[in-house]
This record gives C-alpha cells, structure tokens and sequence, in this order.
C-alpha cells in the first residue's frame, strides 16, 4: 500500500509537470517493462538495433546504448569495450558491445548525465563527473536506444517500447513485494509500442484481442496493430516470441564434436529458462540442470559443482545462455574439461507475422525521423 502511494505519488508531480523531466539533444528510444526482469529486454534491444542498423535514416549514424549496467564495479560514465569483463561493465552490456561493434554502449546510473556525454563526448575531457570514465574516445551519438530506462522519468525519451510477458500477465500481477510489479499497471498507457514477448508461434486475433482488452486498449485493430489506450492515446500493439541460434563455443579451447553429444548438462542465471530447456529438450536429455538467480555472479564453488556434473557425464555437452556465457569468462582457473565442452545458445526476437514487423519498423523509424527535425530543448 505504501509502495502504490509513492510510486502514484511520484508519477503524478511528472506527468502535472510538478517534477521536471528532460529530452536529449537525439533522438532516443526506450526499452523498458513494468516488471522485476524476464521479459526480454536485451534479445529486443538487439532488434531494435539491427532494425536501425539495416535503415536508410541510421546505417551510417552513430548508434549508441545506454545502460545502467546491472551489478557492475565501475562508478560514474563507462564505454564498454568489446574486450572487457561482465564484472566492470555488466553481463547485458558487455553481450551487446561484443554482438554490435560498431554500435557505443555505455553505462551510466544516472541517463541524464550519460546522454549528456554521449552527446557531447569532449565533456569527458574535463568534467570532474567522467574522472574515472577509462575510455573517453567515443564518436558523438545520433541517436541513443535507452536500455529498462522506463522507470526513469527525469529523462523523456522520443519513444517509448514496453514489453510484456505473455506468461505473466500484468493484469494478474502484483506491485512489490507480494508480486513481481516495479511499477503501476496504469504506466502501460505511457507506452507507444507495446509488446507481448515469449508468445506461443501462433495466437489467433482473438487471442490478441483479449490481451489489448487486458492491457487497457480499446478499438484493436489486428490489421494494423493499433489501439486506442485509456485517455485516448493511439497504442501499437505487437507479440513476438523467442528463437534460439545453434550453439557456439564459450571458450577457444572448446572442441566442437561435443554439440553432437546425446546428453546435455544446462545451467543459466536468468529469471526463467523454460523455453530454452524446451528447445534444447528436442535435441538433447537434459540429464543435469542448475538454475541460479538473475545477473548471478559465478564462484569457483558454483564451477566445481558443473564440474561434478561434467565428470557424471563424461560424454555430455554443457549449454548456457548468452549471457551467462559473459560472466563465466570472469571466473578464474575454468577447468579445461568443461572449457572444451562449453557452448552458449544465442537468443533472437521474432514477431508472430511479417506484418507486424512491418508495423514496428515504420512505427520506430517514422517516429525517430520525424524527431530528427524536431526542435528539442538541449538536454540540462
């Protein structure tokens, strides 16, 4: 109840302008959720950026991403370096700057102050805030895709993306801590695209109906993946599911023929893996699985009992996620039997129809190129 009346509270003083709240001097887009981590941010912040990557307005921009950089040990403003370590820079951030190299990602707590040295780059030649920034040669950005920046009302994007788990119905959902909510139900109607991740590869268009009823949206059209939310603002809406890449190596030492293997061990520190279990189940008996809490950082215990598992098995390969993969690199004297045996399991984003694709291409770029020849106030 007290959490309900400070985060209403808190939204009120924004939205009556009570409370001041900044544009940046680019455009920018928001990935973000309403809930406690799961929803897939990252696999659809990598969408977005080959969606940019691929257009006519931003192949040849200067991309970048900003992000808070969940449980690293830097301080202040850092460009991640494709070469660095989940530990300095986060687990999210390092997987996209080793995926996207010609993309910027930076990690910054404070987005106002991290726009603002994307933005103006030579500030962190001076200012006393980017003393500890290790790297401070980054190209100017054009455009910033701001990663869970949702929450952060100081800073109002050009778009808004919120994503939606389709096994966790925020409709059924709780705040915190008798749920998994971080934020009111009623936020949603601040979104401009809304998504629907982990669907099933098929949902009729009534099923899709239903859900735009269930998240507040009235007159939705399948056609054109439109509906009007509560107070009138036009919503797209949209439900994508996961696909999952073949394997590739963790390591270098890592030999191959074990992707043949009958038997697989799986383990993964994120909020739920059970549509990689799934997908792998098709291919492989999962005879071991260890699931550990989101972003967990691994120990040299957490690797002797793989291990274990590793030598119960001798003949079976060991799987992980993409993300977890960044963080096993930062565990120290990695045995060399499950070095050779180690694979990570790249994750996409795709939409249930080539149409909604379409939708959310011209929705976004539409949006951004419009903002390109808007007049925003600098950002402060």
């Amino acid at each position: 109840m007290i959490y309900r009346l400070i985060l209403g509270i808190r939204h009120f003083l924004y939205d009556k302008g009570w409370k001041k709240s900044y544009e940046a001097s680019v455009p920018t887009v928001c990935i973000g959720n309403i809930t406690v981590g799961g929803t897939g941010k990252t696999p659809h912040t990598e969408l977005l950026l080959r969606t940019l990557l691929q257009s006519d307005d931003w192949a040849y921009s200067n991309i970048a991403v900003l992000s808070r950089g969940y449980k690293r040990k830097t301080k202040g403003f850092q460009k991640v370096p494709r070469d660095g370590t989940a530990l300095l820079y986060g687990d999210e951030p390092l997987q996209m700057a080793r995926k996207f190299p010609s993309v910027t990602v930076a990690v910054d707590k404070d987005r106002i102050e991290g726009c603002r040295f994307l933005t103006g780059p030579e500030a962190l030649q001076t200012d006393k805030k980017a003393r500890k920034c290790l790297d401070k040669d980054i190209p100017r950005a054009d455009i910033i895709v701001l990663d869970d920046a949702f929450q952060y009302r100081r800073l109002r994007p050009s778009l808004n993306i919120v994503l939606v788990d389709y096994n966790r119905p925020v409709q059924k959902d709780k705040l915190l801590p008798w749920g998994h909510l971080r934020d009111l139900k009623g936020r949603l109607r601040a979104a401009d695209i809304l998504i629907v991740t982990k669907c099933p590869v098929y949902m009729d268009e009534w099923e899709k109906g239903k859900w735009a009823q269930q998240l507040g949206m009235s007159d939705f059209n399948p056609a054109d993946c439109t509906g009007t939310a509560k107070g009138g603002k036009q919503q797209i809406l949209l439900f994508s599911t996961f696909g999952y890449e073949d394997m590739q190596a963790v390591f270098e030492e890592a030999d191959s023929r074990f992707m043949y293997a009958k038997r697989l061990v799986l383990f993964s520190g994120i909020a739920k893996d059970t549509q990689l279990r799934s997908f792998l189940s098709d291919k492989y008996k999962v005879v071991k699985r260890f699931s550990f809490p989101d972003h967990h950082k691994y120990s040299s215990g957490d690797i002797r009992k793989i291990g274990r598992a590793v030598r119960d098995f001798p003949t079976a390969c060991v799987a992980t996620t993409e993300k977890d993969a960044q963080r096993i690199e930062d565990v120290k004297k990695v045995p060399g039997s499950l070095k050779e045996r180690l694979f990570q399991v790249p994750i996409y984003v795709q939409f249930l129809s080539d149409r909604e694709r379409e939708v959310f291409e011209a929705t976004v770029l539409g949006r951004l190129h419009r903002d390109i020849y808007s007049s925003n106030p600098a950002l402060i």
